[in-house]
This record gives structure tokens, sequence and C-alpha cells, in this order.
């Protein structure tokens, strides 16, 4: 984050809101700026690319669903900014701790001791680090003791547009974030590679909501995409993984995506269409 918040210090906070007496490395600047820029920033790629994705991916003949709620779209929007927002304060501080130089993000890759073979290594083990840790966090959310407190409230869009991908009570939210923030705390990684990873998994968490359940027959059991994840939502304990089904397989959690059995949500509306008597 260190590059962004540099960014930002030379267009925007230097010479139009700060005072000259506040130094750039000052905790208290640095804090505030960290904030403003990640509240905003992921604010705007939630509300971007979901109302992108809902606009041009989404099919809104689920909208029929009768599991569809009322107001559901903007219920999703209202939890997930207010979660963003909440979720914001506890991820400064690790923002913060990576800027203080704390982390072992890096800037050159030639000095590094694996060079670009370790950047791509890198890639490939945050994504396996992240998935497996979340599967179990997400999981974990489902215990009884927990899910009626936290988890509850995501789940109570059974057909999710792509606006439900943050819709998290936030703490919620957080748990599920932290293997992001932590992996580069223990393993090397590109600050770049980081910030676009980050930039990534967002719009990965917008795609597997995003109703579009097609997915290539040779990745259906490798990728754990939106038809996976609606499964999720209306069957409640299957398909936890963020991007790939390895840890549902091994935990015994993985569902044959129902929408590509002919049992899918728009299966269901067709059924109901056909059913209802035609009024002359």
């Amino acid at each position: 984050m260190d590059h962004v918040l540099n960014i930002s210090d030379y267009y925007f906070f230097t010479p139009y809101v700060y005072p000259a007496s506040w130094p750039e490395d000052g905790t208290l600047r640095q804090i505030i700026s960290l904030w403003l820029v990640t509240t905003l920033g992921a604010e705007l790629i939630y509300l971007g690319f979901g109302a992108l994705s809902f606009y041009c991916v989404f099919d809104h003949t689920l909208m029929k669903h009768p599991q569809f709620i009322k107001n559901q779209v903007r219920k999703e929007i209202q939890l997930g900014t207010a979660s963003i927002f909440w979720m914001s304060f506890p991820t400064v501080a690790l923002f913060f701790w990576e800027v203080r130089g704390h982390s072992k993000l890096f800037d050159n890759i030639s000095k590094s001791s694996l060079g670009w073979p370790g950047v791509f290594l890198s890639i490939s083990g945050f994504l396996f680090f992240t998935d497996m840790c979340i599967y179990w966090i997400h999981r974990s959310m489902h215990h009884k003791s927990i899910y009626k407190h936290l988890h509850k409230q995501h789940h109570t869009f059974k057909i999710p547009t792509p606006f439900a991908s943050h819709a998290f009570h936030p703490l919620d939210g957080f748990l599920q974030s932290l293997p992001y923030h932590v992996y580069p705390f223990i393993f090397p990684l590109h600050k770049v590679v980081y910030l676009s990873l980050f930039v990534f998994v967002n719009i990965w968490t917008i795609s597997i909501h995003d109703g579009d359940y097609r997915i290539p027959r040779p990745l259906i059991c490798l990728i754990n995409g939106a038809a996976h994840h609606v499964d999720h939502h209306l069957f409640f304990n299957y398909n936890y993984g963020q991007y790939f089904t390895l840890w549902d397989r091994l935990g015994g959690s993985y569902r044959y995506p129902s929408a590509l059995l002919g049992k899918g949500p728009h299966d269901h509306i067709r059924k109901l269409m056909a059913d209802t008597p035609k009024t002359e």
C-alpha cells in the first residue's frame, strides 16, 4: 500500500488536504490517508464492478425466483457498503503495519532470491494459501454457535446478485479477508503483484455471485465458479471454497453444481412458468 499512499500524497493529500506541518510519514496522517484510500477504493471496486456485472452479466430472470427477496438488490448494496466501511478500520491497521516495513513485500524483482520465477511461484502460493484459509474460516462460520451471529446475514440472499458479494456482517467479511493480509507477512511478495491480487480477489468475489453459471467443462471440477457458489447459498453446507474445489473435495463438502444438472435456479424458474396457467 505504500505505492498507493505515495501516489495519493503526491497528487492529492500533500497539495490539497494536509497542512505543511503534517509530514508525509507522520503516524496519524498515514493512518487517516490509508483509511480514506482503503475505504474509497474498496467501495469503488465493489460498486463499480458490481454494477458492471449486474447490468452486463447477471441474468435478470433470476429475480423471478421465489427465493429472490423483496428489494434484495437495495438490501445487498446497503449491507455491502456498510460492511466495507466498518471492515476498513481493522484492515487499515494491517496496511499501516505493512507500510511501516514489517511485511515481506519487496520492490525490486531482480534483487529477490528467485527473480521472476519467484514472482509466479508467489502468485500460486497466494492463491493456494488464501483458498485453504478461507475454506476453513468460511466453514467455521457455518458452525451453529457462530452462524446466527455473523454469517447468517450473507445467507439472507439465496439467489445472490453481484452486489451480494460483499454483503457480510463486517466481522465475518474481515475474518474471511484476513488471509489476504496475512500472506505478505509470512511469505515474500512483490508489492505491485500484491495490489493486483488484492483487486483480483475482490473482482473474483463479485464474479462468483454474478448468476452466470456457465463454466468450461474441463474446469467444472477444478474451479469454484458462480454455479458452485449458488449451491452454497441454496444448500448451505456445500462448496465453501473461494477459487478452487480442492478443499471442498478434501473436506467432504463438494457438490456438483445443480445448475449444470438441469436442477438450478433457471430450471426452477422455467418449471414455475410452465406450470403457471396462461390467462386469455
